[in-house]
């Protein structure tokens, strides 16, 4: 085998990202919980085989396929804007598992006003520590703006879940199983804008083809963080309206009543298996760059917050 040619573009997703599919299958590898295994030894070999093949350094005896692994285990865990090593938690690999082990408890302590609010402190709380680690080195998030955010966001979604759970209270015991969806939905809308607002006063980078930087675009950071919104919305309609369904009808059932301590355990394994198909999908929605002919935009914080 002769060695490595370093004209393979690890600048960009190995897979066609014009297309859903191509997509899907960037998002189901950055998104893959496995990732969070690796000790700091495998990142930091990671690490070094992108630098050195970037820099011109091919590793000897380094495959395409060795190459294209290390390059996601290296996004996986590194800032591309600082090379700083993100916290564990506020990886993308992090999603599935954080967002499985909080979705459920929501879903299951959804009767009384202080388990309501304590884990929809504890969602925001997650939201905050993820938007700040994937901050975009553009546009970077000032502690004021995080705070602001973070506050904000936690009230709107308190505020949803307990105006919702009142409302609720003499309807259906199902229809008050969806008031943490209404929350979060309410808290997205709140909370994203209001932590890249920096990007709405002054834009987003845009590009031509070959990455050369052209301006800023206030209407491209708009646009972008819309979809962004749009896709945190629609990545937690599985999770949090498929489960609520299948429990509300176990619960009834004598096996489960016998057992009640089963039921956090299977909620959160149920919101899991819906996120591990969710999370990829929804990132996958919408392209990372648009237009037709340069230029067109390309904000990393699009990329990884989506």
């Amino acid at each position: 085998m002769g060695e490595l040619p370093l004209d393979i573009n690890i600048q960009e997703p190995r897979w066609d990202q014009s297309t859903f599919l191509g997509r899907a299958l960037h998002f189901f590898t950055v998104t893959d919980p496995r990732n969070l295994l690796l000790s700091g030894a495998q990142l930091e070999a990671s690490r070094n085989i992108v630098q050195n093949y970037r820099a011109g350094v091919v590793t000897p005896g380094l495959t395409e396929d060795q190459l294209w692994r290390a390059k996601y285990v290296y996004d996986s865990a590194f800032h591309p804007d600082t090379g700083e090593k993100v916290v564990l938690i506020g990886r993308m690999s992090a999603q599935v598992p954080m967002n499985m082990t909080i979705t459920g408890c929501m879903l299951t302590f959804y009767r009384k006003t202080p388990t309501v609010v304590f884990w929809q402190w504890v969602n925001q709380s997650f939201n905050a520590v993820v938007n700040y680690s994937n901050r975009s080195g553009d546009a970077p998030i000032t502690v004021g703006q995080l705070g602001t955010a973070y506050v904000s966001a936690t009230t709107g979604a308190v505020a949803t879940a307990l105006g919702l759970k009142s409302l609720t209270k003499h309807l259906p015991p199902l229809v008050g199983r969806f008031v943490p969806f209404a929350a979060v939905a309410a808290a997205n809308c709140i909370n994203i804008p209001l932590m890249r607002q920096r990007e709405l006063q002054v834009g987003i980078p845009v590009t031509d083809e070959a990455g050369q930087r052209l301006g800023h675009s206030v209407t491209a950071a708009k646009q972008g963080i819309f979809q962004v919104v749009i896709s945190r919305i629609c990545m937690a309609i599985p999770a949090m309206a498929i489960p609520p369904v299948i429990m509300d009808t176990l619960e009834k059932k004598d096996f489960l009543k016998r057992r009640a301590w089963l039921g956090a355990p299977l909620q959160v394994g149920l919101v899991g298996f819906c996120l591990v198909f969710a999370t990829p999908l929804c990132c996958a929605l919408f392209p990372q760059r648009r237009g037709k002919r340069p230029p067109f935009c390309s904000p990393w914080a699009l990329q990884r917050l989506r």
